[in-house]
C-alpha cells in the first residue's frame, strides 16, 4: 500500500526517561504521545516489543507473540492495586541515562511476582482469565516454556533434557500440571503488558498518532516458536541447528556476519500455507498499525551457514518461497501496512519482490554522502514510495557522525563535511540535525522518520546500537526535561511547510 506524505519519530519504549531504570508503558509513553501530536507527527516508530535474552537486544527475542514484561510500569501495577507505593519506592537507585538490565530485571521480577500474589484480591481476575483463553494459541506454551525454563535454571530448550527438549507430550501433559503455578505467573505478566500497551495504542490513535512495529525475520533459537514448531526450522535431531542466519564475507567483514539464528523450514511452511505466518501478522496487526518488515532481502534468498560453524565463510545462498508467502498474506490480509527494511546491496530479485507488493523501501540520509550523485540514499535521487531515515537504531546520530567526518586539524572542514555542504548549500555547520531534518522533510519520500536523538542533537553517546559488537547496546535513555517547547515547534514548523501532516 501507499502511505499519506507524513512524518514520525523512532524511539524505543525502552528509552523513554523514568525513575524505574528502564522505559516503560507508563505516564513517560503518555506523555511521548502528546510531544507527537504536539509536534504534528503521524507515526511512532518503536523496535520489536518481545521478552529479550542475553544481550538485551530485541531483534532476539524468546517468543514472536509474547510482550517483554520488562516494560510493564509498576505506577500502573499501583492504579491496578497489583502494587503499592511503598512497593515501586523500595527500588535501587538506577541511572538516569541508560537501562542497567540486570538490576532492572532483578528488581522487576520481584514486583511482578508480588502482583501475582494480590490478583486474587483485585477485580482483575476475570479479565485476566478471558486474556487467557482469547490468546491461548501462543500463550499456553510460551508460559509452559518460561516455566520450564526456570526449573532448568535458564538453560536454552535444546540442553533440557530430552523429554522435554522434543516435547514428549505425556511428560510435557504432566508438566502443565506440576508447574501451574508458575505457568499463570507468566501468563499473568503477558496479561499485564498487553493490557498497558493496549491501553497506550489506543491513546496514540486517539490523538492521531500511529504505530510502526517492527518484525525480525528471524527468531532466536532459544525461543518458544522454535521449540514449539521444530519441524519447521532446520534443526538437526537433537533440536541444535542444522544451519544458521548470517551474511557472506564483504568489504566490511572478511568472514562475513554469523548472526546464529535457525533457518525456517520453508518447504513446510509452504505446505501448510504458512499457517504460523499468517497467525504472527495477525496478532501483529493488533499490536501496531504498520509493520517494518526487518531484513527483506532475507525474504528473496537466506545466506545459510552450516550450523556448526563459527564464521559465516561457507555459507550459500538458498532461495525462499517470498513471492508465495506475501501472496498468501496479502490474500489473507489485503491491503497490508508493510514497510520493507531494504538496506544494503539489493539483487534484483529483492527489489523485484519489493515492487510486486508495492512496499515502500528505506533510505538512510548517513549513507547517502559515499559515492557519486547516483547514490540512492540521496534525497535527489528518492522516488515517492519511500520510507527515509536520517539514521536508524543500527546508525550514530547525526551529530556523532558529523563528528567522525571532521578534519584531524581544528577548525578546518574535512573534504567529506565540505562534501555535505555542498549538497545542502550552505556554509553553516550549526545544527547539523535539523538540517538534514529540513532535506529529509522537504524530499519527495512519502514517510520520514528521524530517531529522537537526531531531534534532540545529541552525539553518539546516545547511540543505540552498534552492529557487529556485544556489549553496551540497546541502554540509552533520555532523561526528563530534554524535549523542549523549541524542539517541539521546530518539528511542528517543518511538518507544516513540507506538508506531512
Amino acid at each position: 500500500m501507499r502511505f499519506p506524505r507524513t512524518a514520525g519519530v523512532l524511539l524505543h519504549p525502552t528509552s523513554l526517561p523514568g525513575d524505574f531504570g528502564i522505559g516503560d508503558l507508563g505516564p513517560e509513553a503518555y506523555k511521548f504521545v502528546d510531544f507527537l501530536a504536539d509536534a504534528g507527527q503521524t507515526y511512532w516508530q518503536i523496535l520489536p516489543l518481545g521478552p529479550t535474552g542475553y544481550g538485551d537486544s530485541p531483534y532476539s527475542s524468546f517468543s514472536a507473540f509474547a510482550g517483554n514484561t520488562l516494560l510493564i510500569s509498576p505506577e500502573k501495577l499501583i492504579d491496578d492495586e497489583l502494587a503499592t507505593t511503598q512497593n515501586i519506592n523500595d527500588r535501587p537507585k538506577f541511572p538516569a541515562n541508560h537501562v542497567d538490565y540486570g538490576a532492572v530485571y532483578e528488581w522487576k521480577s520481584k514486583l511482578l511476582a508480588n502482583a501475582f500474589e494480590k490478583l486474587s484480591s483485585t477485580d482483575l481476575r476475570s479479565e485476566f482469565d478471558r486474556f487467557c483463553d482469547q490468546e491461548r494459541s501462543w500463550l499456553d506454551d510460551h508460559a509452559l516454556y518460561r516455566a520450564l525454563k526456570k526449573t532448568q535454571n535458564n538453560r536454552p530448550w535444546y540442553e533440557w533434557p530430552e523429554k522435554f527438549k522434543l516435547r514428549d507430550e505425556r511428560i510435557i501433559s504432566i508438566a502443565r500440571e506440576q508447574l501451574r503455578d508458575l505457568i499463570d505467573e507468566q501468563k499473568l505478566y503477558q496479561f499485564l503488558f498487553f493490557r498497558q500497551w493496549f491501553a497506550l495504542r489506543k491513546y496514540a490513535n486517539d490523538a492521531g498518532v500511529k504505530i510502526i512495529g517492527d518484525i525480525p525475520i528471524f527468531l532466536a533459537l532459544d525461543s518458544t516458536d522454535v521449540w514449539c514448531g521444530q519441524s519447521q526450522f532446520k534443526l538437526n535431531p537433537d533440536g541444535s541447528a542444522r544451519t544458521v542466519a548470517g551474511v557472506p564475507p564483504d568489504y566490511f567483514s572478511k568472514t562475513g556476519q554469523l548472526w546464529g539464528n535457525p533457518i525456517y523450514n520453508w518447504d513446510e511452511m509452504l505446505r501448510d500455507g504458512f499457517r504460523w505466518w499468517k497467525d504472527r501478522f495477525r496478532h501483529m496487526l493488533r499490536l501496531v498499525d504498520v509493520v517494518r518488515v526487518d531484513h527483506f532481502r532475507g525474504f528473496a534468498a537466506a545466506w545459510e551457514v552450516p550450523g556448526g560453524d563459527k564464521t559465516a565463510e561457507n555459507g550459500k545462498w538458498v532461495n525462499v518461497p517470498g513471492h508465495e508467502l506475501f501472496a498468501a498474506l496479502k490474500n489473507e490480509f489485503a491491503d497490508l501496512p508493510v514497510m520493507a527494511e531494504d538496506l544494503g546491496v539489493m539483487t534484483p530479485d529483492v527489489e523485484s519482490l519489493r515492487d510486486e507488493f508495492g512496499y515502500p523501501g528505506m533510505r538512510i540520509l548517513q549513507y547517502a554522502f559515499g559515492g557519486d550523485a547516483k547514490n540512492r540514499d540521496l534525497p535527489h535521487n528518492y522516488i515517492p514510495n519511500t520510507v527515509a531515515y536520517t539514521g536508524t537504531h543500527d546508525n550514530d546520530t547525526i551529530a556523532g557522525w558529523w563528528k567522525l567526518l571532521a578534519s584531524d586539524k581544528a577548525g578546518e572542514l574535512s573534504p567529506s563535511q565540505k562534501h555535505v555542504l555542498d549538497y545542502l548549500a550552505t556554509d553553516d555547520t550549526t545544527d547539523p540535525n535539523w538540517r538534514f531534518i529540513r532535506l529529509l522533510y522537504s524530499s519527495v519520500a512519502d514517510v520520514a522518520i528521524i530517531p529522537l536523538q537526531d531531534v534532540l542533537g545529541l552525539g553518539n553517546e546516545a547511540r543505540l546500537n552498534t552492529p557487529a559488537t556485544s556489549a553496551g547496546n540497546w541502554q540509552w535513555r533520555f532523561e526528563n526535561g530534554t524535549i523542549t517547547d523549541d524542539m517541539v515547534a521546530r518539528l511542528k514548523q517543518l511538518t507544516d511547510l513540507y506538508g506531512r501532516k
